[in-house]
């Protein structure tokens, strides 16, 4: 797949992300129900609605998709897959129910194992960030539809990282899991680099903030499957930006037999 090609794949995921969003707000300003999958973690009309929505749009591509809220698909198959689709409808879903607005719509083309491309869509603030690894990755803040054309949007976006660093050494963690391994790293660093600021945030946007330079480090020591990451590991890699498996030392790999990934470190 050529560069070309690649951008006209990100802009139809871009359009299908502020559409999956539209769905995402359609039920989130009304009296949702909240149901429990398998694993006891929330799922609302929302996530079905919003995966439908991006799934229209990308299906047309005749790259394969592999969602949350998708069907299994057995390693077997998709093992032989060079491009694919790994999308999270809704990322934060917790956020979503405690209606505090940190979700996002997450999107990412992968191809071999590795993001080289990303769109991440917050419904209630407009907020898009989008990234081609190999050109870069950007942000606008006001996106509401339009024009979804790579080149066009680049034009009027910030490219990221696109904050000065703060003098204070800043972390940022999850809101809703913050393990003990990462209060002890916490230490660690304030021992290197004397008083820290720690600041939370839901769902991917807590890699977003070290792609725009506002966190030095996200470190993850808990749970995440593939699909909460791939989109932000796209965006983060385009801002220069490294995310680390911290069991192996190397960038993170997608489409992996068991799709939890393991702790991992952005900074």
């Amino acid at each position: 797949m050529n560069i070309n090609e690649i951008q006209s794949k990100i802009s139809l995921a871009i359009r299908a992300a502020y559409e999956g969003g539209l769905e995402i707000l359609k039920v989130y300003g009304s009296d949702f129900a909240v149901e429990h999958k398998e694993d006891k973690t929330p799922l609302t009309l929302a996530d079905k609605h919003a995966h439908q929505a991006i799934c229209a749009h990308l299906e047309t591509t005749g790259i394969p998709i592999l969602s949350e809220e998708g069907k299994k698909i057995e390693f077997a198959e998709r093992n032989n897959w060079e491009y694919f689709w790994m999308i999270d409808p809704l990322d934060g879903t917790k956020e979503f129910v405690k209606r505090n607005g940190e979700f996002t719509v997450n999107i990412a083309l992968i191809h071999n194992g590795t993001p080289i491309g990303g769109v991440i869509y917050v419904p209630v603030k407009n907020t898009l960030y989008f990234s081609i690894v190999e050109l870069g990755s950007y942000k606008i803040d006001h996106y509401k539809g339009g024009s979804s054309d790579f080149e066009t949007l680049t034009a009027s976006a910030k490219a990221l990282p696109a904050h000065r660093q703060t003098e204070k050494y800043t972390i940022v963690a999850s809101r809703s899991h913050m393990s003990a391994e990462t209060e002890a790293l916490v230490k660690k660093l304030e021992a290197e680099h004397g008083e820290v600021e720690v600041t939370s945030m839901g769902s991917s946007l807590k890699i977003c903030l070290v792609a725009e330079g506002a966190a030095n480090i996200y470190p993850r020591f808990a749970p995440t499957m593939e699909w909460d990451t791939a989109a932000g590991h796209a965006i983060a890699s385009g801002a220069g930006k490294q995310v680390t498996d911290h069991s192996t030392g190397a960038a993170m790999r997608y489409n992996k037999e068991n799709l939890l990934n393991n702790w991992f470190i952005v900074q």
